[in-house]
């Protein structure tokens, strides 16, 4: 793909001709005509994800468009009273003023989009940067170049160069565009590749928000439903061919119900790995087949599901796993699932909260108990229970990570928050406080007594 990029000039002086962003109207005007771009684009998308990692198009419509039209569905509607900010009620010590916070766009912004959803999650957070009035770069994959050229067209069609722009091509390019002076950097992919993104906005000082990945566990309790788990958990391995941030990485399953489970799970693997998507290079299936490699020689017993279609992972279920094994290390992103028996719950909440926290916890249980303790005793950007994937398409749900599976969060009015600065105005209407104010006499002494006494009560 050829290094193509943007006019930042451009940007930078249609900023500071309107530093407070765009009214609200040429923002939903601007969400309108990505709303038809989109639109008019639903054939060649379905093809072009197709021709990147043959994603079919059942799947491009449920995961990719899907969540974009709920995302630009929920902004254009909310986003009036979004801008409009709220009051903020006084307490005694600033009796006398009224203030609101009013969110202020944080000015430009670079935004990366991923290889594994690579319309949905570049444009996503596009919906959040025009809702709350930024000017855009936006770097798609190169990974997915049918994809990333679709993107191109489309962002020029529906935006002015001096509002939104595309940046074109590989590491260099991305390199590029992070040593420039950014106010905002929204990264989807890897922890490693955050941490670099975070290391080079620093010197910016430019805020990020890192939506990262991690090893997503799945525990499942002896009193789950055990078809209805083992299709869920199914579905959340094999979508998009395992490669997502919030797929289930690898699965704590209650010895007492682990026989059934396990024949019921590669059932339901093997009825869906047809519909599978392919890899997205064949790096990422190369790294599979070391990942077994190296569990084989461990000692890990393979159970393999169903037959894959060309170019994807064939779905293997790894029983007897340990921890010195690479699969149980590294974020798998692929269609391949380490399964750890338990009897005791325990030594399973101690592995989970001596590890980097992941990005979701996957809960399966019909007890109530058993579900709140595993909630109130480990800590993850998320909890999911009795479901996999879907609560990351919920519209009014922050959704983000923490510490190493994220920083800040995105969708909905959490997404409008991310790329907005709430400034806070505040306005002196008959303040008392110049009675405070020296010289100090016996009357401030008093006062100043009076008034602390009553705060520290």
């Amino acid at each position: 793909m050829d290094e193509i990029l943007p006019d930042l000039a451009a940007l930078r002086l249609a900023l500071a001709a309107r530093p407070a962003g765009l009214p609200v109207s040429e923002r939903r005007a601007a969400l309108d005509r990505l709303h038809a771009a989109v639109r008019a684009r639903e054939a060649p998308l379905v093809a072009a994800l197709k021709a990147d990692f043959g994603k079919g198009a059942v799947e491009v419509r449920l995961t990719e468009l899907l969540p974009l039209y709920q995302e630009l569905r929920l902004a254009r509607r909310r986003l009036r009273a979004w801008a409009r900010g709220r009051r903020v009620w006084p307490d005694l010590v600033m009796l006398g003023t009224s203030a609101r916070v009013i969110p202020e766009p944080k000015g430009l912004c670079l935004i990366f989009g991923p290889s594994n959803y690579p319309f949905m999650l570049t444009l996503g957070p596009l919906v959040s940067a025009i809702a709350a009035g930024n000017r855009v770069v936006v770097k798609p994959s190169e990974l997915t170049p049918h994809t990333a050229a679709l993107l191109a067209d489309l962002i020029a069609e529906a935006f002015a160069p001096d509002h939104v722009a595309v940046a074109q091509g590989g590491p260099e390019t991305a390199q590029a565009l992070l040593a420039q002076p950014f106010d905002h950097v929204f990264f989807t992919g890897s922890t490693g590749i955050g941490k670099q993104v975070m290391a080079a906005a620093a010197p910016h000082l430019a805020s990020v928000t890192l939506e990262l990945g991690g090893k997503s566990p799945v525990i499942v309790g002896p009193g789950a439903d055990i078809a209805k788990a083992a299709r869920m958990v199914a579905w959340g391995k094999l979508s998009n061919g395992g490669q997502a941030c919030v797929a289930p990485d690898h699965l704590y399953l209650a010895a007492s119900i682990a026989a059934p489970f396990l024949t019921a799970l590669t059932a339901e693997l093997a009825r869906m790995a047809p519909d599978m998507a392919g890899s997205i290079t064949p790096r990422h299936a190369a790294r599979m087949q070391a990942l077994l490699d190296d569990a084989a020689a461990k000692g890990a017993r393979l159970l393999p599901a169903g037959q894959q279609p060309p170019g994807a992972v064939q779905p293997i279920v790894l029983t007897g796993t340990t921890a010195g094994m690479a699969v149980m290390q590294e974020e798998i992103f692929g269609p391949l699932l380490p399964v750890i028996e338990y009897d005791d719950l325990n030594p399973v909440i101690a592995t989970l909260n001596a590890g980097p926290k992941p990005l979701t916890l996957y809960v399966f249980d019909r007890d109530p108990a058993f579900i709140d303790r595993i909630r109130r005793e480990t800590r993850s950007g998320s909890v999911a229970v009795n479901l996999t994937m879907a609560h990351f398409a919920h519209p009014n749900l922050p959704f983000g990570g923490i510490g190493a599976s994220g920083q800040g969060a995105a969708h909905g009015h959490a997404g409008f928050l991310a790329f907005s600065h709430d400034k806070p105005v505040v306005v002196n209407r008959f303040s008392a406080l110049p009675l405070l104010m020296p010289p100090v006499t016996g009357r401030v002494r008093w006062m100043a007594g009076a008034l602390l006494a009553w705060i520290r009560r």
